[in-house]
């Protein structure tokens, strides 16, 4: 049974501990931020690995929706489940413009966060495994189609596809050119770092935005590839 990972991003330390104690009871896996700084830190470095978000609005440093306006950037299908003590229409607006996916006031019940929580998991997802989103692009590892950075739609090669799986997967990680040729190529079939370094070449034209300086897409000489998010 896959572990969903669940990042709660709330201030009052007791609340936070009580929430991530009932989730890990239901077989998340927690992180905990309590501060808007840190919790911005945390979801840049997991963002490929976060199933969903539990937002509180009132936060130090940066608030839930300046937050959830940075998150739907770095991952447009992260789902989010505001918490927050507001109860003005305005504010439950305001989220859900923002691309929140549900709204909670305070004081809550916790059975019922748990269903919600459980149910936007559901709902979502097979389309965040399916697809993955950074920098205003995105992959689909189902269809093999891809929007590039000016917006544009190709189709890939199965082994361009598990490329880009193998490296979004292990986002900020150095991935040797021996472990992507022993994944992406039978034993028989010719594989060479050649060829791999003309996919990270293609890919850099997809995806970022000046080629020659990449942002996402490394080479690490001598070693392997790296895709930083």
């Amino acid at each position: 049974m896959q572990q969903y990972h669940i990042l709660v991003v709330e201030d009052e330390e007791s609340l936070a501990e009580t929430i991530a104690l009932n989730l890990q009871l239901e077989n998340y896996k927690v992180t905990i931020a309590k501060s808007g700084k840190l919790a911005l830190n945390l979801f840049k470095t997991n963002f490929n690995t976060i199933n969903l978000v539990l937002l509180d609005v009132m936060l130090p440093e940066i608030n839930g929706f300046e937050l959830c306006k940075e998150f739907k950037v770095l991952n447009p299908a992260v789902p989010i489940i505001f918490l927050t003590a507001k109860n003005q229409i305005a504010d439950k607006i305001e989220g859900l413009k923002l691309g929140a996916d549900d709204y909670i006031t305070k004081p809550f019940d916790l059975e019922e966060l748990l269903l919600r929580v459980s149910n936007l998991i559901k709902r979502t997802q097979k389309e965040t495994s399916a697809v993955f989103s950074f920098n205003n692009c995105t992959i689909n590892f189902e269809t093999f189609e891809i929007k590039d950075i000016s917006g544009s739609h190709s189709t890939l090669s199965k082994r361009e596809i598990g490329l880009l799986r193998l490296l979004t997967e292990n986002a900020n990680k150095v991935i040797s050119r021996d472990e992507i040729i022993e994944k992406l190529w039978d034993v028989n079939e010719n594989a060479s770092s050649r060829t791999i370094d003309n996919y990270i070449l293609n890919f850099r034209k997809y995806f970022e935005v000046n080629p020659k300086e990449p942002a996402h897409f490394h080479s690490i000489r001598g070693v392997g590839y790296k895709f930083i998010a």
